[in-house]
């Protein structure tokens, strides 16, 4: 059984796209790591008093007009 000119394509897309990730994973360790205390402290939130969730006017009257 042949296979079509579009089953070609589509091998082909995946066999190249399978190797464009591998060469991603390859630069990828290649690349020096940062040190994690550095992660850490860059990952913390600031300290925001308006941070999450208020109750605000905006919030009430959404609240009032998806009542059933």
């Amino acid at each position: 059984m042949k296979s079509s000119a579009g089953d070609r394509t589509k091998r082909r897309g995946l066999l190249l796209g399978a190797g464009a990730a591998g060469a991603a994973v390859l630069a990828a360790k290649a690349l020096p790591s940062a040190p994690t205390e550095a992660v850490a402290v860059a990952a913390k939130p600031a300290a925001d008093e308006k941070a999450g969730y208020q109750l605000t006017q905006h919030v009430l009257r959404y609240y009032e007009t998806a009542k059933v």
